[in-house]
């Protein structure tokens, strides 16, 4: 009965230290816009536009029906040798992942600067695990554009859309 208590008592206090802090769950996005419209792809066009239309966005097939338009201008990865071993062998690697984009309001004629967002991770190497390590690039190249993506959505929720002016 005394370690029931204390584990109630335990869970009771580490829940109020929890929400005392501020910390929350990671809810929907709360954007400015309902629809949008999206130029061009990326290799994170499928994993924003499925976030987007989670957040209740809608994306739009035409510029005019858009409150927001975004652009993607490019995307890439590049792999540069971090350090090498005695023998002149590879030993790590420094992994980058770059997406170029601009976002304007539909109201706006001119298209917002460009932005770019960068991820970059290390990882080692040994030629005797290359199937392993192999594996292990991809995972790390799908987790950057994951990052991406959420960066994406933070600097989405950012844009405020203008009220269109009558002409």
């Amino acid at each position: 009965m005394k370690n029931y208590i204390a584990r109630c008592l335990a869970t009771l206090m580490l829940t109020f230290f929890i929400v005392a802090c501020g910390f929350h769950l990671r809810g929907v996005a709360d954007l400015a816009f309902n629809k949008l419209y999206i130029k061009g792809s990326s290799s994170i066009s499928k994993d924003l536009t499925s976030t987007l239309r989670t957040n209740g966005v809608n994306i739009v097939s035409q510029p005019e029906d858009a409150e927001i338009l975004f652009e993607f201008m490019s995307d890439g990865v590049e792999k540069r040798i971090l350090s090498l071993g005695g023998t002149g062998s590879v030993r790590e690697f420094e992994l980058f992942y770059r997406v170029k984009f601009r976002i304007r309001a539909a109201s706006e004629e001119l298209w917002g600067p460009e932005q770019m967002i960068e991820s970059r991770r290390d990882f080692s190497y040994l030629d005797t695990e290359l199937l392993a390590k192999s594996y292990e690039e991809t995972m790390l190249y799908e987790d950057m554009r994951r990052d991406a993506t959420r960066e994406l959505m933070r600097r989405l929720v950012a844009q405020k859309p203008k009220a269109k002016t009558l002409k």
